[in-house]
């Protein structure tokens, strides 16, 4: 079982060394360094590019290292440029290769060299340079500031003032770089030059270019004196002319169809001319007139053993003296015995005793041979790695001839040269370093490409993507895995048509530890862990949907992935079919209303009594249960005093609160005789009544 977690970014990490000194401003360098070139040569600057690639490739990428320890070259480090390669060293390291290279000198030599004649080499281009030009102290490129300081807006090793080395090839001006690196720059001074062939007038050129064709044909005379050259406008020596003519050897006994450019040839017949003597002929091949020479025979003459001589003429023949030959045979010690002869002497038969030539064994043999003995030589040659072991040395061994196969400090390659002692010579090999997707590359002595950074490289990086987008977001090119997909997921969400908004979550990089008990003890196992590719599910949709509640009271913005019927929590509020109250349920599903506010099926019913308006006056209430229709009368009694305020009358509410005024005043007499006395002292002859009582009436006697 393993549990997940979020993995750590893996930066493809390798051993490269610290690049802390190298992280310069590249175009501010290139661009502080250019500046005065840049004024003279404009837009124009194709010449530069070489000398810019160099400082950016040496320099500015952190590929510079030194070949004779394969150490990295950092900008506090003190160092010595070749005027000829320009390969960059360390100082200590060209000083102590400069003194190896003297002291083997001296000791293959037979005699002492002087200091001044000593001679190294440089360990890239095997320039020579002599002793007195070894380096003593730290200088910057161009020659003028001892010790120069590293500048974090300058390129390494230089002072920041003007090269004004003289340019190459010489034309009397001086490099208006910076003190940089590397090759100067062409020359771009303008003067005015003439074409190859002279026949153009003088264009205005940059002095790198100055020499030019019209394109014209040359017209010079060429060299056979017939003919003129008809090649187009062109620099040097015209070449020889192409036509063919009729030509006599030097002899003048043959004739051919030869090319102009090649005018005396000879025919390879002997000449045959007769020479002075008027006897003899010339023996010579054919040649030039005139140069026969004298005849051989004539003068004074010797015989064959250089004894006698003779004056006789060129007809005739020199004869032997007769007396013994006694020249000196090639043994150089004895003479020839055979009396006076032609040809050469016979080789020595004599027999001597002889010393092997190491001098260790003595034997009788004929002089003319040598006496080697079987004995090797123990001695050991100049690579002081090998014995000489050849048979019979006389003590000059001869240079070892073997391959000497010493593993060379790139650690790749072994030496290829004759076994020497010493130093070997730093692996010529050149190793090119590619970014990932192989469109920049960077040259870097061999044995420097494990711990040399690849070269940034400004292409957008072609890794396919592993999530389910076409394309990769946009970033360079690079190492080890790529960063995270940035991009919307945009995958259609299973069950709405909107699409997922969130960050890509497929392919994601998640680290997989092995979920173990706790171990008993440090001698168990750590749990593992891997990185896998987890391709997580898309969230719910958050998309908002404007839905309406299940009473229909609000519309709410709900996730998509939520939209359902909901209830918003109010009363449900709908009028009951009672007409006086309202639903009390939450909101709830309505169904069989015919209008919005009318109350449906599963609206609660309607409990309470009646609570309409009383009419005026009654103060009961409705003994029916809550109803739409007007309530029935009120029956309920009340309590009316009479007019004369001798009963308490007992009425339906109904009527008494319907009743007008007349009809009120009706309602509140008892019938009885109205119990007041009038003024006369009899009692009121009205039946109970309301206002004043009758008149008095007058007795009649």
């Amino acid at each position: 079982m393993y549990h997940m977690e979020a993995a750590a970014g893996d930066d493809g990490g390798q051993g490269y060394e610290s690049s802390s000194d190298e992280d310069l401003d590249d175009d501010k360098i290139l661009s502080t360094t250019y500046e005065a070139y840049a004024g003279q040569i404009g837009d124009n600057g194709e010449g530069v590019d070489k000398s810019k690639q160099f400082l950016r490739d040496a320099w500015l990428s952190g590929a510079s290292g030194c070949l004779v320890c394969l150490g990295k070259v950092k900008r506090i480090d003190a160092i010595w440029s070749c005027s000829e390669c320009h390969c960059v060293l360390h100082l200590v390291c060209i000083q102590k290769w400069a003194q190896q290279c003297t002291m083997l000198q001296d000791l293959h030599s037979d005699e002492s060299i002087p200091s001044s004649k000593a001679m190294w080499q440089c360990p890239k281009c095997r320039a020579d340079y002599r002793m007195a030009a070894c380096p003593r102290q730290y200088l910057c490129f161009c020659g003028k500031e001892k010790d120069p300081p590293a500048h974090p807006w300058l390129a390494p090793h230089t002072c920041g003032q003007t090269c004004e080395k003289p340019l190459r090839p010489q034309c009397g001006h001086k490099c208006l770089l910076l003190c940089h690196p590397g090759p100067c720059p062409p020359c771009p001074k303008m003067v005015r030059s003439p074409c190859y062939c002279g026949q153009s007038t003088p264009q205005t050129r940059r002095c790198s270019t100055r020499q030019w064709s019209c394109g014209q044909i040359c017209q010079r005379p060429l060299t056979c004196g017939q003919h003129m050259c008809q090649t187009p406008c062109h620099s040097g020596d015209c070449p020889p002319c192409d036509k063919t003519s009729q030509q006599r050897c030097m002899c003048g006994k043959g004739e051919q169809v030869r090319p102009c450019a090649s005018p005396e040839w000879s025919c390879d017949k002997i000449c045959g001319k007769v020479l002075s003597c008027g006897s003899h002929t010339c023996e010579k091949e054919c040649h030039q007139q005139g140069q026969c020479g004298d005849c051989p025979r004539s003068g004074q003459r010797t015989c064959p053993c250089g004894k006698t001589k003779f004056d006789l003429p060129c007809t005739e023949d020199i004869p032997n003296c007769g007396d013994t030959c006694e020249k000196l045979l090639s043994c150089g010690i004895h003479q020839c015995s055979q009396r006076c002869h032609t040809g050469e002497c016979e080789k020595c038969r004599q027999m001597c005793t002889k010393k092997c030539r190491c001098g260790l064994r003595e034997r009788s043999v004929l002089c003319h041979k040598e006496y080697l003995c079987d004995s090797k030589c123990s001695q050991m040659r100049d690579c002081t790695r090998h014995q000489c072991k050849r048979k019979c040395c006389d003590g000059s061994c001869p240079p070892c001839e073997q391959s000497c196969g010493r593993q060379l400090t790139c650690k790749n390659h072994k030496c290829q040269s004759r076994c020497h002692s010493g130093m070997c010579y730093p692996c010529p090999e050149i190793v090119e370093i590619k970014c990932f997707c192989g469109n920049t590359t960077i040259t870097v002595p061999c044995g420097r490409e494990k711990v040399t950074r690849p070269p940034r490289c400004s292409k957008k990086c072609s890794t396919a993507p592993d999530c389910h987008h076409p394309t990769r977001d946009h970033h360079r090119c690079h190492f080890g895995r790529c960063p995270p997909c940035r991009q919307m997921c945009a995958q259609p969400l299973l069950h709405c048509s909107h699409v997922c908004p969130k960050v890509c979550h497929s392919a994601v990089l998640v680290k997989q530890v092995e979920n173990k008990p706790a171990p008993a003890g440090p001698w168990e196992a750590k749990p593992k862990a891997m990185l896998t590719m987890v391709n997580f599910p898309c969230p719910p949709c958050e998309v908002p949907i404007p839905t309406e509640c299940l009473g229909k009271h609000e519309v709410t913005d709900l996730p998509c992935s939520s939209v359902a019927p909901f209830s918003c929590g109010r009363l449900c509020g709908r009028l009951l079919d009672c007409g006086n109250h309202t639903c009390g349920l939450a909101c709830h599903i309505v169904t069989g209303a015919q209008k919005d506010h009318e109350s449906g099926r599963e609206c609660a019913q309607c409990e309470e009594g009646c609570s309409k308006p009383r009419p005026k006056g009654c103060t009961h209430t409705c003994l029916e249960p809550c109803h739409p229709d007007l309530c029935p009368t009120c029956q309920q009694g009340v309590r009316v005093r009479c007019h004369c305020h001798m009963m308490v009358l007992h009425k339906e509410c109904g009527l008494w609160t319907a009743a007008n005024k007349q009809e009120k005043k009706k309602l509140m007499s008892c019938d009885g005789p109205c119990p007041k006395q009038l003024t006369c002292g009899h009692q009121c002859s009205k039946i109970c009544h309301d206002g004043e009582c009758s008149k008095p009436q007058r007795l009649h006697l």
